[in-house]
């Protein structure tokens, strides 16, 4: 899978929440996780991350909005119910994002939701709890840039291998100048 990706919160008050979608974020492949203006001790999180993901993935801690620094070229993607949002079934990921999702019993700031490239929407009937969402948009992340054999069109597993990666031919560059 090309690119990369990082998933964090913005106010989360719940350490156990946070660690469990660290825990998901580890499994998954992201290559850092975050916190914006957290109302917890970032370290609480860490008993609730039994995979201990602050030892593999790098954790950043912001204390606002305006003191994020993501990598250039990295789209910020809110996760929120809005009714302008992007349902998530129908939304190209981008090859650099980071994830972010906001408070329990509360919705991303209006500043982060500006700050965001793209913002998308689980299609449920109401909300669901943070890990469980996090988990589903890296799944969703997963399926839709890895390599895996099509779905048959018949209910089962595949019946195509997945095509063997073909890689070009040989790029000699001109160091001459010339």
């Amino acid at each position: 899978m090309k690119g990369y990706f990082g998933i964090g919160v913005e106010g989360i008050s719940k350490p156990m929440n946070a660690g469990n979608l660290f825990r998901s974020a580890h499994a998954f492949g992201a290559s850092f996780v975050f916190a914006v203006a957290p109302s917890v001790d970032v370290k609480a999180i860490y008993r609730a991350d039994t995979s201990q993901t602050h030892k593999n993935v790098p954790l950043y801690a912001w204390d606002s909005v305006a003191a994020m620094d993501l990598p250039r070229d990295c789209a910020l993607v809110g996760v929120e119910l809005l009714d302008e949002a992007i349902e998530l079934p129908s939304f190209t990921h981008p090859t650099r994002a980071a994830y972010v999702l906001g408070p329990e019993r509360g919705s991303l700031s209006p500043e982060m939701t500006a700050a965001c490239d793209f913002v998308v929407k689980i299609p449920t009937r109401f909300c669901i709890n943070l890990g469980v969402a996090g988990a589903i948009l890296m799944y969703d992340r997963v399926c839709a840039m890895g390599r895996f054999a099509p779905r048959p069109v018949k209910s089962g597993g595949p019946t195509e291998q997945v095509p063997k990666h073909v890689r070009g031919g040989q790029l000699i560059r001109n160091r001459g100048g010339g």
